[in-house]
């Protein structure tokens, strides 16, 4: 039954998919995330406490909230964050909770986060070769990573999900093994177009290396894609299996082919920010809110309005586009 709270916005998209960044801090710095150095953090006086992300989780689960992900920054680095996964498991309304990490810490925190109840889990890993992965992270931590998806495998993570940023005169090398990783291991694979989130403004569309791009490369190094029927229309990846039926892979066309006018999803930033989109330009201070004990309608007020004023699309192929100031590890990947 349609829930008649629910957070719809003017173009009659309902958000039922929060993402929660748990920190800016990152053990990688990734080109097109982070700056190589000097990175300016924040206080960690400033970052939502699990009390507050609760809380907040909380307020909009009436509201048609079902769907949590968990991001930084790194998620990780958070200390006892298996405990905030629990902590949201318990909430009545919430049944899907992934994450998106880098995998350098799942060794660690892989059977700790699934015993939590995380069910879904996306790795970030843009190269098979090690040393295109350290160009590309600045950090000498594949093998980490590596046994990270290893981890949440041994854990009972299925499917492991594995997100690869594709970047033209880069990464074009990296396509097919990333196709055989899928036919021989069961991950998924999930190509995402370069989007223009870099902390140092680098981003060109001559840069991105397409969706139909990377499918033709695999169609010709490994063999022909099927599309699969999409079971969730607000998915942001378009799903396909080799022709065999053996491997899938998605492909995230945020720019050759936008999917904003079926986005469900909203943000809320390590320091309490609300987004109603990832490239947003405007912000509604969630913990100025909590800070200044706001009663709880005041926030889903506040949380309205913000849904409310979610622009139709996030217009990168036009001359309007203005890149947001927070780079990707300050707003939430």
């Amino acid at each position: 039954m349609e829930n008649q709270n629910q957070l719809i916005d003017s173009f009659g998209r309902v958000h039922n998919n929060l993402r929660i960044s748990v920190t800016d801090r990152c053990n990688i710095r990734c080109f097109y995330c982070m700056p190589a150095e000097n990175v300016q953090f924040l206080n960690r006086s400033k970052i939502l406490s699990f009390e507050e992300i609760i809380r907040f989780v909380r307020l909009v689960v009436p509201l048609g909230v079902n769907k949590i992900r968990l991001t930084g920054g790194e998620p990780l680095v958070r200390k006892e964050i298996p405990e905030l996964v629990k902590m949201l498991a318990e909430i009545p309304g919430i049944d899907d909770i992934g994450i998106t990490t880098n995998g350098i810490l799942l060794p660690q925190y892989a059977q700790q986060l699934y015993d939590a109840g995380l069910r879904r889990i996306n790795i970030s890993l843009d190269a098979l070769n090690a040393k295109k992965f350290e160009e590309i992270t600045r950090r000498d931590e594949y093998d980490k990573v590596i046994e990270g998806i290893q981890s949440a495998h041994a854990a009972g993570f299925e499917p492991v999900k594995i997100n690869a940023v594709s970047i033209r005169n880069m990464t074009e090398e990296e396509i097919v093994p990333f196709g055989r990783l899928a036919r021989e291991t069961g991950a998924e694979i999930r190509f995402i177009e370069f989007m223009p989130l870099d902390a140092d403004n680098q981003w060109e569309r001559e840069k991105v290396l397409f969706a139909h791009e990377i499918q033709e490369i695999l169609t010709q190094g490994i063999m022909p894609l099927v599309p699969e029927k999409q079971s969730d229309k607000s998915a942001p990846a378009s799903n396909f299996v080799f022709e065999d039926g053996v491997g899938r892979v998605g492909f995230i066309a945020s720019i050759s082919n936008p999917f904003c006018m079926s986005c469900n999803r909203f943000r809320l930033t390590a320091d309490g920010k609300l987004r109603n989109c990832l490239f947003s330009l405007e912000e509604t201070d969630v913990r100025a809110l909590f800070q200044s004990n706001a009663p709880d309608e005041q926030i889903i007020e506040a949380v309205r309005n913000s849904i409310a004023a979610k622009k139709e699309g996030h217009e990168i192929n036009t001359a309007r586009f203005i890149q947001p100031d927070r780079p990707m590890y300050s707003i939430g990947g």
